[in-house]
């Protein structure tokens, strides 16, 4: 059973042009097509379903700067000070709140690696701080089980994945731009090596630029228009409870388990150490590319073959622009959620917190996130394509940072100076000889 997003109307009528063409109605699409609405541009903002239908209303709600790259350090900083003002900006309730998150750490080792990515995070003065276990349980009475410490940032927040993509598209419609819902973008024309228009299922609209962030479906677009992108999926499994009294007001996570409040007084619960990997035969294309990826992180993936295999084998890599894409047939990626998954972090979040103990799950679901190699994203230009942009690959960390995202591919786009260094972001690191990979850190 998927969330339930609040509705965005579509506009009736598709405009024939614009300054620019977003694809994508997530978190990064409706930020991007909010920022560039609010430069004066205009932008139509196209989802081949419905807003944030897909991973930007299924993550977990956190808004975090704790344990990030530190590559994103800058950018999500940036992030979570539009969050503090993203309810005013859209006039509308995002669910932000500041409550604070925590890493809980079973073994001396693993606090040992939090204070690590502390020691790199310190240049950027975040409130992060070590805790001991007497500070954790001041932070949360009635903790049980054996804990080393932790990690803690009071000034990290949560927000609502069913609210917020729909109130920044609302907010950017108010801000001039168009909002076509169940209208794929199948792909480019382009007139003397540049965009010069976006060609969807509704018709064609003159643009000079086009920004990709279709999230797990990028790859595939990008392959049509001849670009290599490396990017797979990974499914998460995600609960939510009915209303429980007592619970703690703070986000954690600890082995086995995450959680945060929501604004109904329910929480969202999931499994900090496990997801879901299907294999697909872009694993095989890009195993290179994600084999230090995947040495990391075996421990958290639970690996499969089956029905995603056959149904990503049978889907269309390449087709004409005067025929449905696959987009098309696939409104809402819905994948299910894992069972087993679930239940480890039902038991092992009771174990630590009793309060969760007679939690009533009202319903659950799966998320496919999209990942790149270095588990960081590609917010850039694509040089070989001038007037195409892609905002995609955020590895699960998307939601928190999609504010901040949505603004640095709008300076990208308009030529602005850019609100951070995107050099981390760029597009061409995995073709100039980088070999990008995830920081050891997280």
């Amino acid at each position: 059973m998927a969330p339930r997003v609040d509705p965005v109307r579509s506009d009736t009528s598709l405009p024939e042009k614009a300054a620019v063409v977003v694809a994508g109605g997530g978190i990064i699409g409706t930020s991007t097509a909010f920022f560039l609405a609010r430069k004066g541009l205009p932008v139509v903002l196209c989802e081949k379903g419905e807003i944030g239908a897909e991973q930007s209303s299924r993550n977990w709600g956190w808004c975090r700067k704790m344990g990030r790259d530190p590559r994103e350090i800058p950018l999500v900083i940036e992030s979570l000070r539009l969050w503090g003002e993203m309810n005013a900006l859209t006039e509308a309730e995002t669910g932000f709140r500041t409550c604070g998150v925590t890493y809980l750490c079973k073994t001396p080792a693993e606090l040992a690696r939090r204070e690590a990515w502390l020691d790199h995070a310190r240049p950027y003065q975040l409130d992060s701080r070590l805790l001991s276990h007497a500070d954790l349980k001041n932070l949360f009475p009635g903790l049980e089980g054996t804990w080393a410490g932790g990690l803690y940032t009071p000034s990290d927040g949560r927000a609502e994945p069913t609210r917020a993509a729909p109130a920044i598209a609302e907010a950017a419609r108010r801000l001039g731009a168009s909002v076509m819902t169940r209208c794929a973008v199948r792909g480019i024309e382009t007139t003397a090596g540049r965009v010069s228009a976006a060609v969807t299922e509704k018709g064609r609209i003159a643009c000079q630029s086009i920004v990709l962030a279709g999230g797990v479906w990028s790859r595939l677009f990008a392959g049509n228009l001849g670009l290599r992108l490396p990017q797979l999926r990974v499914v998460s499994a995600v609960m939510r409870t009915e209303t429980l009294e007592g619970g703690p007001e703070i986000s954690a996570a600890g082995e086995g388990f995450g959680f945060r409040k929501r604004l109904d007084g329910g929480y969202t619960v999931a499994n900090w150490s496990n997801n879901r990997f299907d294999i697909t035969p872009d694993a095989f294309r890009f195993l290179a590319d994600f084999l230090p990826a995947l040495r990391l992180e075996r421990k958290s993936l639970r690996v499969r073959i089956g029905r995603p295999f056959l149904e990503a084998w049978r889907t269309k890599r390449s087709w004409a622009l005067d025929e449905p894409s696959p987009f098309e047939s696939v409104r809402t990626l819905d994948p299910a959620p894992d069972p087993v998954i679930l239940t480890e972090a039902r038991e092992t979040l009771g174990a630590a917190f009793p309060v969760f103990r007679t939690m009533r799950i009202a319903e659950t679901w799966g998320g496919a996130i999209d990942v790149t190699p270095d588990a960081v994203p590609v917010i850039s230009p694509v040089e070989k394509l001038p007037g195409f942009f892609i905002a995609t690959g955020f590895s699960g960390h998307g939601f928190g940072i999609g504010p901040g995202a949505g603004r640095l591919a709008a300076d990208l786009v308009s030529g602005d100076r850019p609100v951070v260094d995107p050099e981390p972001f760029r597009f061409s690191r995995f073709t100039d000889g980088s070999h990008p990979k995830p920081s050891p850190l997280l």
